[in-house]
C-alpha cells in the first residue's frame, strides 16, 4: 500500500490504443497513483481518450512533457517505438514504464536501459501475467522445491487475430513496429517459460505465415534446451477459429506436474504433487474470469510501481528482466530464419 500523507505518482500516458482502456482502468484502482495526460499521434485517439477522462491531450509526447507535470511516463505505443518513446521519458527525468516488448531489437532495449541509467530513473517493463492468482501459485511450488527437478515446460498459446485485427492498424505485423505472434501476442508466454524454469541455453524454431497477410509469422513453434538440462516447447498461432481457445503453461518435474491454463493462465487444470503444501488449499480459489486476455494484472503491477517510486519495494520486473524475454523471443526468430539452433545469450 502507498504510505500515508506521501503526494500522488503523477503519470503521463503515450499510446491511446487498444491495451490503453486496460491502463486506464487498472490506473484509477490504485491509490497513490493519479493519471494527469495523455498522447498520442492520431488526434482523434489523443481526443477521445482525453475527452472521456476529462484530462489534457497531446499529440506530442515532448510538448506534454513540457506542459504537465508529472513524475512518470507509460509507454503503450507500437512496440518498435517503446525505445524512443521512453529514452524521451527519460531524458525528461521521468521514470518510464514500458508495455511488452520493451523494444524490437536489443540495440533498442539496451539504449532504453542506458538512458534510464543514465537519467536515474527507474524502468519498469509489464509483466502482468506473473501477477495472475494461478501463476503465482505455480511460481511458489518451483521456489519452494516441490516439482524436485524440473524436466519439462510447454507453453501453449492458441488465439484468433482475424485479418480485420490487422487491418485496423498499419503497424501491427510489420516487422519494424511489432514483429508477429512470437513477439506480440505471446510475449508475455515466453517470458513466463523462462522466468520459471531459468536460462535458456539453445533454441531450435519454425515459424510461418500461414493465413494473414502480415510481413511477420502468424504461427510458430519453439523447441528449448535450459542450462539445467531440461526441454521446453512454446506453441503459438493466431489462426484459431472462431475464438481464442488456450493460453497456457504446463510444467513436469520428478515429484509434481501442474498446468495453468484457460485462455489466458488464469485457471489451475492441473495440480498433482508427492507432498502436500498449504498452498494446495489456495488451488480452487485461484482461477479468475478476465474480460480479455490482457487479464487483472496490470492493477496489481502498477500497485508495485507505486511501492517501488515510494523506496518501500523493488520492481516487479525491471528493464534487465524485461530484456531476458525478449532477447530469447529474438533467437527464436534467427533460428527460423537460419534453419539453425541458437545459443544463448544473443550477441548485440
Amino acid at each position: 500500500m502507498p504510505e500515508v500523507g506521501v503526494p500522488p505518482v503523477r503519470l503521463a500516458f503515450v499510446g491511446c490504443g487498444r491495451i490503453s482502456k486496460t491502463h486506464f482502468d487498472a490506473i484509477a484502482k490504485v491509490p497513490g497513483l493519479r493519471l494527469v495526460a495523455v498522447c498520442d499521434s492520431v488526434a482523434d485517439r489523443a481526443k477521445a481518450a482525453g475527452e472521456s477522462l476529462g484530462l489534457p491531450w497531446f499529440t506530442d509526447q515532448a510538448t506534454m512533457l513540457r506542459e504537465v507535470p508529472c513524475d512518470a511516463v507509460t509507454v503503450a505505443s507500437p512496440s518498435g517505438l517503446h525505445p524512443a518513446h521512453g529514452i524521451i521519458a527519460a531524458n525528461a527525468g521521468k521514470h518510464v514504464i514500458c508495455e511488452k516488448p520493451m523494444a524490437t531489437s536489443l540495440g533498442g532495449a539496451d539504449a532504453l536501459v542506458k538512458a534510464c541509467d543514465d537519467a536515474r530513473v527507474q524502468l519498469f517493463v509489464i509483466k502482468q501475467n506473473r501477477l495472475n492468482p494461478a501463476v503465482q501459485l505455480l511460481k511458489a511450488a518451483i521456489d519452494k522445491g516441490r516439482f524436485g527437478r524440473l524436466f519439462v515446460v510447454n507453453a501453449t498459446v492458441w488465439w484468433a487475430r482475424p485479418q480485420e485485427y490487422y487491418d485496423q492498424a498499419p503497424w501491427r505485423g510489420t516487422w519494424e513496429f511489432d514483429g508477429g505472434a512470437f513477439l506480440n501476442q505471446a510475449s508475455h508466454y515466453v517470458d513466463l517459460v523462462q522466468w520459471l524454469m531459468g536460462p535458456v541455453e539453445s533454441v531450435m524454431a519454425r515459424t510461418a505465415t500461414l493465413a494473414r497477410r502480415i510481413e511477420a509469422e502468424d504461427t510458430g513453434m519453439a523447441v528449448l534446451r535450459f542450462r539445467s538440462g531440461a526441454l521446453g516447447t512454446i506453441q503459438v498461432s493466431m489462426l484459431a477459429y472462431p475464438r481464442n481457445l488456450e493460453g497456457s503453461i504446463t510444467i513436469l518435474g520428478e515429484k509434481g506436474s501442474a498446468k495453468i491454463g484457460g485462455t489466458a493462465v488464469n485457471k489451475v487444470e492441473h495440480w498433482s504433487f508427492a507432498d502436500y503444501d498449504d498452498d494446495d488449499k489456495l488451488v480452487a480459489g485461484a482461477e479468475t474470469a478476465p474480460p480479455t486476455v490482457y487479464g487483472f494484472g496490470h492493477e496489481g503491477y502498477y500497485r508495485n510501481v507505486v511501492t517501488a517510486l515510494q523506496g518501500s519495494a523493488r520492481p516487479d520486473t525491471d528493464g534487465r528482466g524485461g530484456r531476458k524475454s525478449l532477447e530469447l523471443i529474438l533467437a527464436i526468430y534467427e533460428s527460423a530464419r537460419t534453419g539453425r539452433e541458437v545459443a544463448l545469450p544473443l550477441k548485440v
